[in-house]
């Protein structure tokens, strides 16, 4: 019966030998989605507003975008204190403003 208020414990087992091995192969070999495309709007060197996180509201320069998709963006730090950043273009505003940031070494980024 048990004590009065508890509740009832269930044992469960988890994982069965019937599975195969291979699982865990198939999901190694499994390719990365491709990053989003880029809004046509964006380039290097573009001023975007972020819109969230704790640099929201501030201008920001566009140096380029990353792997995952996110886009790297810098105040430049000495500027305006916004370090080199990722940003979600979702959460960026475009502005027709461009700087020429032709003499930036972005490739050790990743």
């Amino acid at each position: 019966m048990g004590k009065a208020g508890q509740a009832k414990q269930v044992f469960r087992k988890y994982g069965s030998k019937s599975k195969p091995n291979n699982v865990a192969k198939t999901i190694q070999k499994s390719e990365k989605p491709a990053a989003p495309k880029l809004k046509k709007s964006i380039t290097p060197g573009t001023i975007l507003i972020l819109l969230a996180g704790r640099f929201r509201g501030r201008r920001v320069i566009f140096l380029k975008q990353l792997d995952t998709g996110l886009l790297l963006v810098t105040g430049p730090f000495k500027v305006n204190g916004v370090p080199l950043r990722r940003a979600n273009q979702r959460y960026c505003i475009t502005t027709s403003t461009k700087v020429d940031v032709s003499g930036v070494d972005v490739s050790s980024v990743t």
